[in-house]
């Protein structure tokens, strides 16, 4: 899920290069801002307090705090069949090719909604209200999926993530949007880290719970079966709900801060025109294979992951719970860090083929070792955030501003494709094959996705492009670009 995924970071990037919106940071408008503070705010009394004031810092920590938890219920959600695959198979009485169907449908709505989402932000809704009816859409959703399985209609499940996905990430656009609008400065950085982490820590608990909510719903229910499951997914709804909750409340801070500031509403910064994709150079449709090949071996792999830990490992379900979302788990505070690193050292490509061939090297490891799958993973979720880091920033170097759009919503569309697809065909593939041959499947995308960056390399250097140049060497061309 990037973004929900998996590809959030794109649209971090563009929001954050676009976004003209006016900035709210603390010291940010000078001596107008302090005069302005003491006079009072509606509805706060005489004396305006700190944390009832938008111009203050402790009013932007709250809405820091929600604007966090906005997505959080929609990332908890979004793998609790990962989370619960083997009651899901069991209750559902279902293959893992059916089974990975609920992925597949998450990700269908995305290949076209990637190129929709922030128009219909911008245009259609508005920040505010787009913000409730993208997080209603994922609500919404996932209690369908838990009625599906109330009443084991396994077809309802799947209507019920593709509703899910029709917020889902959309919702993440709308995120993005709000940290733009009241961050954007010296902080914004720090904020869309923060937000990743939060979206980490959502998969993380999922992972970790569901099994025990599952067991705890047992113990009252009295049997397993798709009622147990059920009602296991009604309470994880319950996240869903409690982030529409941050949507009202953080709509309704906005909205009072633009009547208190004269604050426009937030604008996504997105310009999406297909026909510029006749005009998009060579990097960066090979950027879009690197991005597809390595996605679709971290991903569906997670969805599978429980069971292969349990099969193989030998590991008991909670075990296999907590190493199957250690890739979450160290990607939280890894993905800012490592942020800072490429962006200070440069390199793009460099830091790129290193995180292929570190993901290589752990599905290698889980495929044909029986060392601590620990290493493998650890290694697994280094490199899935160092390739976050250092890929998608590589978009806004290799196309103009006015494309930027158009590409990051290309790439989020292919990648999502990518999902679906290779969610079915690596769910075809256990059934048949085993888990070995899915690892082995999972190297040859990796492989292609290396083969990808060498050629990357290659045209980069020959057409004498800067995505393998030092940051500031980098800075140095740009601001030659900028004054011829």
């Amino acid at each position: 899920m990037s973004g929900a995924g998996p590809s959030g970071v794109g649209g971090d990037a563009m929001a954050g290069e676009e976004e003209e919106g006016k900035p709210l940071l603390g010291g940010q408008d000078g001596d107008r801002d302090r005069r302005s503070s003491d006079r009072p705010v509606s509805g706060c009394g005489r004396v305006a307090s700190a944390m009832c004031d938008p111009r203050r810092w402790p009013h932007r920590f709250v809405v820091l705090i929600l604007m966090c938890f906005l997505g959080f219920g929609s990332y908890f959600c979004y793998d609790n069949p990962a989370a619960l695959q083997i009651q899901v198979m069991n209750d559902m009485q279902v293959n893992t090719v059916t089974f990975m169907q609920l992925y597949a449908w998450y990700s269908w709505p995305n290949v076209i909604l990637c190129f929709l989402g922030g128009f219909l932000l911008d245009r259609v809704f508005g920040m505010r209200l787009g913000t409730i009816i993208f997080s209603l859409f994922v609500c919404v959703g996932q209690v369908i999926v838990a009625v599906g399985a109330l009443v084991n209609a396994f077809w309802l499940m799947e209507l019920g993530r593709f509703v899910f996905g029709i917020g889902g990430e959309s919702l993440a656009v709308a995120q993005n949007t709000y940290a733009v609008s009241w961050f954007k400065g010296k902080e914004l950085n720090l904020v869309f880290g923060l937000q990743l982490s939060m979206a980490r820590l959502g998969s993380t608990v999922n992972m970790n719970i569901m099994g025990w909510v599952y067991s705890r719903v047992t113990e009252m229910v009295g049997s397993v079966g798709y009622r147990t499951l059920g009602i296991s997914l009604m309470i994880a709804a319950s996240t869903c709900i409690f982030s529409l909750l941050c949507a009202f409340i953080i709509g309704y801070l906005d909205r009072r801060a633009k009547r208190i500031l004269n604050k426009d509403q937030g604008k996504t910064g997105e310009v999406v025109k297909l026909t510029d994709v006749k005009d998009f150079p060579l990097t960066l449709w090979l950027i879009f294979v690197i991005c597809v090949c390595y996605y679709v071996a971290v991903f569906p792999f997670i969805g599978l992951g429980k069971v292969f830990f349990i099969e193989k490992f030998n590991f008991s379900l909670n075990e296999a719970s907590l190493i199957n979302s250690i890739v979450y788990i160290i990607s939280a505070p890894a993905s800012p860090i490592l942020g800072i690193v490429v962006d200070k050292v440069g390199k793009n490509i460099f830091w790129v083929m290193s995180a292929v061939l570190m993901t290589l090297a752990a599905h290698m490891m889980l495929a044909f070792t029986f060392w601590n799958p620990w290493i493998a993973m650890c290694l697994l979720g280094a490199s899935y955030s160092l390739l976050a880091c250092a890929l998608w920033p590589m978009v806004a170097f290799v196309v103009p501003e006015y494309q930027l759009g158009t590409a990051y919503g290309f790439m989020q569309s292919i990648q999502n494709l990518g999902l679906a697809v290779i969610a079915i065909i690596a769910g075809s593939i256990l059934d048949s094959k085993g888990y070995l041959l899915l690892e082995v499947f999972f190297c040859a995308c990796l492989c292609v996705a290396l083969i990808a960056v060498v050629l990357l390399y290659f045209v980069d250097l020959l057409s004498e492009g800067d995505l393998n140049v030092t940051a500031w060497k980098r800075s140095k061309l740009q601001a030659v670009a900028a004054a011829e």
